[in-house]
């Protein structure tokens, strides 16, 4: 496939937007898909739900978009290890449910293997020349965690400590262990448009007070502001007065601040959003050039501030911000719009997003 040649101006001022044929013809998510996604790290569960040694846990990393089968596993020396769950034999799925076990057997020829991926044993190969080796173990897959928080990637661009480095030290103080999965507050949205423009609108608040009136009124306009990392940024909302917000301790940063929001997107589309209540996590699939799956994963750590603060109604903000970008992938469609210009107070993080697309598409 050809490569785009979109000059992106490193100077906001100056920029403009990615094409609109980016959002609209189905050639480019097929080239993201090799080229961002499959080189990016991929948000993969919480350690509470592979806890105990002994348990495996098969999961489809970027589903519907990478479909890449692999398999969370603790051995008995309580290491966790994140394997290939594709048979080195012919290609069949190993584990197929979640639970205890003591080795992983395909069940298509009785292949064995450790829980760490190494090859223990399969019927019929007495006869075989140099095996086993080194390829019958189950491959092993990039991954690694943040406090509870478990990540993986098929060819990594970038270690994981670069796309975490900003967001773990900044919030050092917050007690990540005591934030707990809440499933009835987590969901799927269907979004009709292109993941991008989903990723966009996020990046800048110049949207908030046309879009999302009660959330605007959660936060100080005149203090959000947007800070950019070499594959995050971060949008800083600072309450209203006499809003709900963090009171971090005088060894951090914002010590003072009255923080209502830490709004962290991870290249290409992950969002951390902090509340005082706990974390909403957000993961963004594109599931075709304008269909794309937002999940909501909702940590909690404090119930009694769910429904106050920039942290409340996030049902209603979501859906206000489909409603947007779903007009937008409408509007892209035009045969009268071509490519826009940033806000260069607003949409710094709008830009860095595209820039950074723009050069891994252009990497083969």
């Amino acid at each position: 496939m050809t490569t785009p040649d979109w000059t992106l101006s490193p100077d906001v001022r100056s920029a403009s937007t990615l094409p609109a044929e980016f959002y609209r013809e189905a050639r480019y998510l097929e080239l993201a898909r090799e080229r961002v996604f499959a080189r990016c790290w991929h948000f993969v569960g919480d350690s509470d739900r592979v806890k105990v040694p002994g348990h495996v846990r098969p999961l489809t990393l970027g589903e519907g978009c990478l479909d890449e089968p692999i398999v969370l596993a603790r051995d008995g020396e309580d290491r966790l290890h994140c394997l290939s769950n594709v048979c080195t034999h012919r290609g069949n799925i190993v584990v197929e449910g979640e639970g205890p076990a003591s080795s992983l057997r395909c069940r298509y020829h009785g292949r064995r293997f450790g829980l760490d991926g190494r090859f223990l044993s399969m019927p019929g190969m007495e006869d075989a020349v140099g095996f086993p080796s080194p390829a019958d173990d189950l491959p092993r897959v990039p991954f690694g965690s943040w406090g509870k928080f478990l990540f993986a990637s098929v060819r990594p661009g970038f270690p994981l400590y670069e796309l975490l480095r900003e967001m773990r030290s900044r919030l050092a103080w917050l007690p990540l262990d005591a934030l707990a999965f809440e499933p009835t507050l987590s969901r799927d949205y269907r979004v009709a448009a292109n993941w991008a423009l989903y990723c966009e609108n996020y990046l800048e608040g110049l949207h908030i007070p046309f879009v999302h009136h009660s959330l605007a009124g959660a936060l100080n306009a005149t203090e959000y502001r947007t800070e950019l990392y070499p594959y995050a940024s971060l949008q800083l909302g600072v309450a209203s007065t006499g809003g709900e917000a963090f009171d971090p301790p005088p060894s951090a940063p914002d010590h003072g601040r009255p923080i209502a929001a830490y709004y962290y997107w991870l290249f290409p589309n992950l969002m951390f959003n902090f509340y005082p209540w706990g974390l909403s996590l957000n993961v963004v699939t594109p599931l075709s050039v304008d269909r794309t799956r937002v999940s909501f994963l909702c940590y909690v750590g404090d119930r009694r501030k769910l429904e106050v603060g920039a942290g409340a109604g996030l049902d209603r903000v979501e859906r206000e911000d489909e409603a947007i970008v779903e007009a937008v992938q409408r509007g892209v469609r035009s045969r009268f719009y071509a490519r826009g210009r940033y806000s260069p107070r607003h949409e710094a993080g709008v830009h860095h997003f595209h820039r950074l697309l723009a050069r891994f598409l252009a990497e083969p």
